[in-house]
């Protein structure tokens, strides 16, 4: 079992910043692929950002690339996303999920096993 518990949202004006934490249970954090979704009111979930297992890689969906970044510490089972320049559309609760499955389709909701409780974030005009 693996639990996710994200911290660091809260409300911010529009071209302000915000950095999400997101700490996970277990003892084979580095063996989890790590993402972050969203999930704005009346939307479906959204795909916003993976890493791999080792953070060497990475994978943006447009609405973020050039403004978020994504990063994780295996030592502190820990990742995080770093949001600058935000928008009013980034208005969401932010899920931080881990797939401990071997393949998957990243960008999908439906390859990740475990998801934390999710974090509001808001940005005003």
């Amino acid at each position: 079992q693996v639990q996710l518990v994200e911290s660091g949202g809260g409300l911010v004006q529009a071209g302000g910043s915000l950095r999400l934490s997101c700490a996970a249970s277990g003892r084979t954090f580095s063996s989890y692929i790590m993402a972050w979704f969203r999930q704005a009111p009346g939307k479906e979930r959204e795909f916003v950002v993976f890493i791999s297992r080792s953070g060497d890689n990475t994978y943006y969906a447009d609405s973020g690339k050039g403004r978020f970044t994504i990063s994780r510490d295996n030592a502190k089972s820990t990742v995080y996303l770093q949001m600058n320049s935000l928008k009013v559309e980034d208005t969401a609760v932010y899920y931080c999920a881990a797939a401990t499955l071997p393949k998957g389709d990243w960008g999908t909701p439906g390859s990740y096993n475990y998801w934390g409780q999710g974090t509001q974030v808001t940005v005003s005009s």
